[in-house]
């Protein structure tokens, strides 16, 4: 499977919430929401979820094998770190590596 397209939106604040990605997959398949977090050991990444009736956070989507969520954690904090050099509120970083 290949990550065709990364957009980072940046956030501005001093949260541990630092931005929203939109991932593309194979360039057909969109996935909304992905959060860069930055936490004790650094920064990772959240895939969306969405919050059930007892409280708890469940992922809408997510990776099944360890290695394509390692590859595409790899993939959005290298666009966000792109990102944070641009002055732009959103980038869109094409990428064509597959994963």
């Amino acid at each position: 499977m290949t990550i065709t397209d990364v957009r980072v939106r940046k956030i501005e604040s001093d949260g541990k919430l630092k931005a929203y990605v939109t991932a593309t997959l194979d360039d057909c398949f969109v996935v909304h929401n992905i959060k860069v977090i930055e936490g004790r050991n650094g920064k990772f990444i959240a895939m969306p979820s969405r919050k059930t009736k007892n409280g708890e956070y469940k992922d809408v989507a997510h990776p099944i094998h360890s290695d394509f969520r390692n590859d595409l954690q790899e993939k959005v904090l290298s666009a966000y770190e792109q990102a944070l050099l641009s002055d732009e509120e959103e980038v869109c970083i094409v990428l064509t590596a597959e994963v």
